[in-house]
């Protein structure tokens, strides 16, 4: 395996290190083994997504293929991401080969060309506005597809992109908003769906320019993690005041209330497991699945 993260805002193949892993994982992809019923509800994750970057961190995609692998294929993804706050409740395109909306700004341009066509997801939505219930608006935007949030994440994921998958809108950053529509979710688990919830468990760009900050996202990562040990549901829904350093971790809601969607779409709160453990710049990238 090729290693490309010597700069990751600058390597030398941009997104080199998802070639390889595509080169490497594919068949293995391919033939990954789909749910079914007898596998029981899927678990809700709670991915931090990271940006094109991501692409370039052979060890990142790695554990994020691995994370996939370890659980039957799913029948259908829908994904909540910190990037799109959108009242009422919006989902993405559901055509077959969506193109993707590249929500960044900055970057070499091999990352606007990205692809990941996925299958028709038209059911996907039908079994969305069935869970959400009656009386809930639904706006389909057929002409947004899936942002950064989404699909960095799945492509590493299921790098065959031959899952249908729609992206969700937060109808608001408010924590119990986001709890609340994750419990009309947890159904869609026993049909084989996969609920993600992607953010960040850190989001400081302070920390990158000036890493003494860095102790204060450590004891945030803490103390976020012993509380979804704990199930700890009240803690974490009221981050702002109980979490230390949370202002400086989260300046903005929008990359850690993901985390109350993928909670709300557990059976147990307190069923986590961790799948990805690590500071990368400063920030924490824990990811976790919980039952």
């Amino acid at each position: 395996m090729t290693d490309h993260i010597d700069d990751p805002f600058n390597p030398a193949v941009p997104a080199g290190a998802y070639d390889d892993l595509l080169t490497r994982v594919l068949p293995q992809a391919r033939g990954q083994r789909r749910w079914e019923p007898a596998d029981g509800p899927l678990p809700a994750l709670f991915v931090s997504h990271g940006a094109p970057p991501t692409l370039d961190d052979p060890r990142w995609l790695a554990d994020l293929f691995t994370w996939g692998q370890s659980l039957p294929k799913p029948r259908a993804i829908v994904v909540v991401s910190a990037h799109w706050e959108n009242a009422p409740v919006a989902v993405s395109s559901a055509a077959a080969g969506a193109p993707l909306y590249y929500d960044y700004g900055g970057f070499h341009p091999r990352y606007y060309t990205l692809k990941y066509a996925t299958p028709d997801a038209t059911d996907l939505t039908r079994r969305i506005a069935g869970a959400l219930g009656r009386g809930t608006e639904v706006h389909q935007f057929t002409d947004r597809g899936l942002d950064h949030g989404a699909f960095i994440p799945l492509m590493a994921m299921y790098p065959a992109a031959d899952v249908p998958v729609v992206q969700l809108s937060m109808p608001s950053l408010d924590p119990q908003a986001l709890l609340t529509l994750g419990q009309r979710l947890r159904g869609l688990r026993e049909e084989g769906v996969l609920v993600v919830g992607s953010g960040f468990m850190t989001h400081s760009f302070a920390v990158m320019r000036d890493p003494g900050l860095a102790g204060h996202l450590e004891a945030f990562d803490q103390w976020a993690a012993d509380a979804l040990t704990r199930g700890d549901v009240d803690a974490l829904s009221d981050y702002r005041a109980k979490a230390p350093g949370a202002r400086i971790s989260h300046p903005t809601a929008d990359h850690f209330v993901p985390l109350l969607l993928t909670i709300g779409a557990a059976t147990d709160p307190a069923a986590v497991t961790t799948a990805i453990e690590r500071m990368w710049f400063g920030n924490s990238i824990r990811s976790v699945q919980i039952s």
